[in-house]
């Protein structure tokens, strides 16, 4: 296995949690929400195929599998604006992300907590720089797509399930309604492993008790999520 770290700070983001997750039982993991991708950052020399209806989360990742590490480190770390940072749109894109902590967007300015200085490795500085320019080498067999859950070809795959929760999902602005039932029904479907994420409360799969964690925000001031998981072992 290897572990990379995040490439940007997303809110809901699995990272920390991916740890205690089952470990992946097939050579492909695909990802249908994908964000930040915390699952596959764990095991990354696996193949990988992320969706993310989100244009922006997406291009991100498009951008990411394919930018050379030179560029990533000629981007300036001296920025207080997504404005300040020169190049296509995906690059400014990036920093945004790491202009605050554990968003739902890239930040247009950096937040006060950046500009305090006592996190080198939570905001955009050129230790952050460092560590994304190291890794992009590492995703360039992964895949990219804008693409909704339910347009993944059905292969046997490790599925790691993670939409906006159903209760907490409003904060991630712009995004549609889903239908959990609905995508209650296509995980049992899937071929393969299947792993499903959710928050205590969540009923549209027989979730079962998993961890309780640090609330994933910008604000999340010492709360802590009860997490439930719903897996299929393999089939």
């Amino acid at each position: 296995m290897s572990a990379l770290r995040p490439f940007f700070s997303y809110y809901g983001s699995k990272w920390s949690l991916a740890r205690y997750h089952p470990e992946p039982a097939h050579p492909l993991i695909v990802e249908p929400f994908a964000g930040s991708a915390g699952y596959a950052l764990r095991h990354s020399d696996r193949n990988v195929q992320l969706l993310d209806l989100n244009p922006t989360i997406a291009g991100l990742w498009k951008y990411l599998i394919a930018v050379k590490a030179a560029e990533i480190r000629s981007l300036p770390t001296d920025v207080d604006s997504m404005d300040d940072v020169p190049g296509c749109e995906e690059a400014r894109i990036l920093v945004g992300f790491w202009l605050g902590r554990a968003q739902r967007a890239p930040s247009r300015k950096r937040t006060p907590w950046a500009k305090d200085g006592r996190w080198p490795l939570c905001f955009w500085g050129e230790r952050v720089r460092e560590r994304i320019a190291s890794q992009v080498d590492k995703i360039r067999h992964w895949k990219a797509s804008v693409a909704s859950y339910d347009s993944a070809p059905p292969e046997t795959a490790t599925w790691f399930v993670d939409p906006p929760y159903e209760r907490q999902g409003r904060w991630y602005f712009g995004a549609p309604a889903l239908d959990y039932a609905a995508i209650g029904a296509w995980c049992a479907s899937l071929p393969g492993q299947v792993i499903a994420c959710e928050n205590a409360g969540a009923t549209w799969l027989p979730f079962e008790a998993f961890r309780t964690a640090r609330a994933n925000s910008s604000r999340g001031n010492g709360r802590t999520t009860k997490e439930v998981i719903w897996q299929r072992r393999c089939a």
